[in-house]
C-alpha cells in the first residue's frame, strides 16, 4: 500500500526496521531537548503529515523500551490518526516514571501502525443473542 506523506522534518522517513515489523518508529522533530517532569505530558512534533486512504487509521504507540525503561508511555494509550486528518502528527507522551525525562531530537518517540478498520451501523434491538458467558461479567473466564 502506498500512502502520501510530506515530510517536513530533518528525518528519514518511517520505516519498517525489520521484514516482520508491525509499526514505524516517529522520531521527534525538535530543535532543543524537551524535558517531561514526572506524571506531566508534552506533545512532540514529527514533522509528518499523511493522507490515508479512506477505511484505514494510523494508530500512534508507545515504544516498549521507553515504557520499560523509563516510564515514558503515550498518554492516550493508542492515538488513532483518522483518514480525513491532515495536519502534523504529534505525540502525545507521559512520564510515568519519578524522574523527569528528557526527550532528545531525533529520538525514537513512538511507533505508526497502518490498520484496515470497518464502519459498523448500530441496529437497535430488544434482545441480543445469549452465550456461555452472557453479562458474567469482567473476570468471569476465569482470567
Amino acid at each position: 500500500m502506498k500512502i502520501n506523506i510530506i515530510n517536513k522534518s530533518k528525518y528519514e522517513l518511517p520505516k519498517y526496521e525489520t521484514c516482520g515489523s508491525a509499526g514505524m518508529d516517529l522520531v521527534a522533530n525538535i530543535e532543543e531537548p524537551v524535558i517531561i517532569n514526572p506524571l506531566e505530558r508534552e506533545i512532540i512534533p514529527t514533522g509528518l503529515y499523511i493522507e490515508l486512504p479512506q477505511g484505514y487509521e494510523a494508530q500512534i504507540r508507545a515504544r516498549s523500551g521507553l515504557s520499560y525503561k523509563h516510564g515514558i508511555t503515550t498518554a492516550n494509550g493508542i492515538g488513532t490518526i483518522d483518514s480525513d486528518y491532515r495536519g502534523e502528527i504529534g505525540v502525545i507522551l507521559v512520564n510515568l516514571s519519578h524522574e523527569p525525562y528528557s526527550v532528545e531530537p531525533g529520538d525514537r518517540i513512538a511507533q505508526m501502525i497502518i490498520a484496515k478498520y470497518e464502519k459498523a451501523e448500530f441496529v437497535e434491538v430488544d434482545e441480543i443473542l445469549e452465550t456461555e458467558r452472557s453479562d458474567g461479567g469482567f473476570g468471569h473466564t476465569g482470567y
